[in-house]
């Protein structure tokens, strides 16, 4: 084999291998970037479900409160016309 011959196949290796290199860097790079956007997926999924529970524990005590009120009005009228329950 001439040392042309032998140089280009060192060339040819040399430029596989960086290839392989620059492959795993992408492979590499890629993996990360999918694991940091499954990172805040389950971030933000967990953030959501700790804001649906706070509204939905506002929602009833809201709720809550306007049975209360309700009721409250539902008494005075009956205080004032009468026919409220009184005990003597």
């Amino acid at each position: 084999m001439s040392s042309g011959q032998f140089n280009a196949g060192q060339s040819r290796g040399g430029a596989q291998a960086k290839t392989e290199d620059w492959m795993e860097s992408a492979k590499s790079t890629a993996n990360a970037a999918h694991d940091k956007a499954a990172d805040a997926a389950n971030c933000t999924s967990g953030q959501a479900q700790q804001h649906k529970d706070e509204s939905t524990g506002f929602l009833q005590q809201t709720g809550e409160q306007m049975v209360h009120m309700a009721q409250g009005a539902i008494d005075g009228v009956k205080n004032t016309l009468g026919v409220g329950d009184q005990k003597k």
